[in-house]
């Protein structure tokens, strides 16, 4: 198994707080070449009709404040034909929630089925068209694998984790709080765990023993939450799983992170 990770979509610039020169805010996805399950795609990024046609899928009150860069070429679906892969060879997209820049490439990838927790999916059928979810993500009927019926699994203490069917490395961990059904996406690489929490915290520092927030980056996950206390309690179990079991952590937005690996 093969691990890329790619930023599908830049946006407003920030800086670090510690000295790091300043940089654009990313969406971090993992493109994964799986032995036998074809390429899985972990986060859809912004997609090609969100950057050729803003106006039309994007709301514009979220454009302003995000800043997004528009650019075709950091598109998932132009990345894989950059790497030759054939974007018709992603059998599976797994998404740690819904939002506007992480559902945004679906219709790039119709065939592949979309993996996500039930309670996204629910939430965001309710709510759409809002500035978080946007219809036009998913207008084309994706086919859709849901989770969170049944219990789930103990993953390194997280309770209810999922299995993915047909993706035997592969876990959705519920990571509740910043939106209905939001899931960390857990990739067994070889003898280690690699985790993509998403939106569950958005700085890395916030994963410190003793954590620090960034000052822009936490006003939007504040004004983005749906639950305070369980995305504050969800952050201590990401600290512990890092830590204390080796489990190697990183967040959707953070461009530092993303420039570790």
């Amino acid at each position: 198994m093969k691990i890329h990770h790619l930023n599908v979509g830049s946006m407003r610039e920030i800086d670090s707080t510690t000295g790091l020169p300043s940089a654009r805010a990313v969406c971090h996805a993992l493109l994964i070449e799986t032995p036998s399950s074809g390429l899985v795609l972990v986060e859809a990024g912004l997609g090609l009709d969100d950057v050729t046609r803003p106006a039309d899928l994007l709301e514009a009150e979220w454009v302003d404040l995000v800043d997004p860069a528009l650019r075709p070429a950091e598109t998932a679906v132009r990345q894989l034909a950059a790497l030759g892969h054939d974007p018709a060879d992603v059998r599976h997209v797994v998404l740690t929630h819904l939002d506007v820049d992480h559902s945004g490439g679906l219709p790039d990838f119709p065939g592949a089925r979309v993996h996500v927790m039930a309670a996204e999916l629910e939430a965001a059928l309710a709510e759409a068209p809002s500035r978080r979810y946007r219809p036009g993500h998913w207008a084309h009927g994706p086919h859709w694998v849901t989770y969170g019926e049944g219990p789930g699994e103990t993953w390194f203490g997280m309770e209810g984790a999922q299995p993915l069917h047909g993706l035997p490395d592969l876990l959705l961990v519920p990571l509740g709080g910043h939106t209905a059904g939001h899931a960390g996406v857990a990739v067994r690489e070889g003898d280690r765990w690699l985790l993509h929490a998403g939106d569950a915290y958005f700085y890395h520092r916030e994963l410190d023993l003793d954590p620090v927030s960034h000052p822009l980056m936490d006003i939007v996950q504040v004004d983005s939450q749906v639950d305070a206390e369980l995305r504050i309690a969800n952050q201590a179990r990401l600290r512990t799983l890092a830590h204390t079991h080796g489990v190697s952590v990183f967040s959707a937005h953070d461009p530092w992170e993303l420039e570790r690996y």
